[in-house]
């Protein structure tokens, strides 16, 4: 049977909020990176049950998050998220 390739009511809030929540994360807490995202959603935000993980994170914020960029830190080799400069 092939997926259903619209997206429902519960997906797009799910998908809001997620976009919600690390902008206002990221606003508070800059720089941080995405296992300090997801720690933060996962044990303070109770969102458990959506199956996050940093490698999901980091694919999510540059194609959802416009109010998100990011760096390179070279010394540890991962992305730093910042606030975006508009």
């Amino acid at each position: 049977m092939a997926k259903p390739k619209g997206e429902g009511s519960q997906k797009k809030a799910r998908t809001d909020r997620l976009i919600n929540e690390i902008e206002g994360y990221v606003k508070g807490n800059e720089p941080c990176t995405a296992q300090q995202i997801v720690a933060w959603l996962t044990i303070d935000r109770r969102m458990r049950n959506h199956g996050l993980t940093p490698r999901k994170v980091g694919f999510f914020i540059p194609r959802n998050c416009k109010g998100v960029d990011y760096y390179r830190d070279h010394a540890a080799g991962r992305r730093v998220y910042v606030v975006a400069e508009d």
